[in-house]
């Protein structure tokens, strides 16, 4: 395989959308939930209306314009096509930043700061602010390439964002993520330490310590404890899916354009900072194009294998690198800085939000890249 960076754009036939609404109209849709709220799964009547406008109101061209707006490459790493964005700021001292997204996520997160983060000066920011940002796609998810063997967990997806940055001429770089993402770039920070500058997360996966006795416990870190533990209880069923049977659920993944929707909805629902409907803090075309990443190149059980070869494997050795942490309300996980301290001893930004949720650079994007500047202003 190449390893040179080669231009890639998204160049979808007539066929491949034609195919899609002949999908959609011919959908077998189950009865309605026998509740009358989300505890049963994307609620009939929410899952036919997203459908119907995916159907009769998204507009593919327009969608594809968005998903071109910024400039795109493939490259070969480890025997793997890898697809990004790569988008040089004006300022040529600019940060090089590697951002990564999760699941249900792609690139499209980033879509609202990659502007901000790249051009800070036409954005309310300070040329110091300035980033070349780096948005790859994790393999198994949208263009870059699904993987034939075993062996793509985190620790090696950092290892070839360690590449990719090496090549792109970035040899010290930043590392943001969130969900998926987050894991890959503390990854980083413990394998690739002198090549990092410093790691953001907006998704902290730390509990408390073994041992720590109830009554010790604020109020805030009750609340974090209980929420996590309604999560477990209720909200887990699709991880132990895609951890232990990922190529079961791909079949309807891949098949139904109907399944793939009311799969990933279900977790901008659960998991953003909205009033009752994730579309008020998402926009519908927003959740669309990150939805067309799945369905067009076919990569729904690719994309869930990634739980089977990194669910419940993480190191939890304390990472050297300089780390920042922006906590939002609505997120998984929402440790206490004291729980986060003894994972990232050079903790050197903390921050806790007054809204937002795990999908925080769509939900909040200005939130995001104030965030993102700040921490990176912290290690200074």
């Amino acid at each position: 395989m190449d390893e040179d960076v080669r231009p890639f754009q998204v160049d979808i036939a007539d066929a491949a959308i034609e195919d899609l609404h002949d999908r959609l109209r011919r959908t077998r849709w189950p009865e309605p939930q026998t509740v009358d709220d989300w505890s049963q799964g994307t609620p009939l009547s929410y899952a036919r209306e997203l459908c119907r406008y995916w159907l009769e109101d998204y507009d593919w061209p327009a969608a594809q314009r968005r998903l071109n707006q910024f400039p795109q490459f493939m490259t070969g790493i480890d025997g793997l096509d890898i697809h990004f964005i790569h988008v040089r700021s004006p300022l040529p001292d600019a940060t090089p930043l590697v951002l990564t997204h999760g699941w249900p996520g792609s690139v499209v997160e980033f879509f609202k700061v990659i502007g901000p983060l790249t051009d800070p000066v036409a954005h309310g920011g300070s040329p110091r602010d300035a980033f070349h940002v780096v948005c790859p796609t994790l393999p198994g998810f949208g263009f870059s390439g699904k993987p034939a063997q075993p062996g793509w967990g985190t620790q090696r997806i950092a290892d070839a964002w360690a590449q990719l940055m090496a090549r792109l001429g970035y040899p010290r770089f930043g590392a943001q993520g969130g969900d998926w993402g987050a894991m890959v770039t503390m990854d980083l920070g413990l394998r690739h330490p002198d090549h990092l500058i410093g790691i953001h997360l907006t998704m902290v996966p730390v509990v408390p310590p073994r041992g720590a006795a109830p009554d010790d416990l604020t109020e805030a870190e009750q609340a974090a404890l209980a929420a996590l533990a309604r999560h477990s209880q209720e909200g887990t069923g699709y991880s132990k899916q895609q951890s232990t049977r990922p190529q079961s659920v791909g079949y309807g993944l891949v098949d139904s354009p109907a399944m793939l929707a009311a799969w990933i909805v279900e977790k901008f629902h659960a998991w953003s900072d909205h009033d009752g409907d994730p579309a008020t803090v998402i926009a519908r075309d927003e959740m669309l194009d990150n939805i067309m990443l799945y369905w067009l190149p076919a990569s729904g059980a690719s994309a869930a294998r990634i739980y089977w070869e990194s669910f419940g494997r993480r190191e939890r050795a304390p990472i050297p690198v300089p780390a920042g942490c922006s906590i939002f309300p609505r997120e998984i996980y929402r440790p206490s800085r004291r729980w986060a301290q003894p994972q990232f001893p050079r903790l050197l930004y903390w921050n806790e939000l007054a809204k937002g949720g795990h999908f925080a650079a769509l939900e909040r994007p200005e939130t995001f890249v104030d965030e993102v500047r700040a921490a990176f202003a912290a290690f200074r």
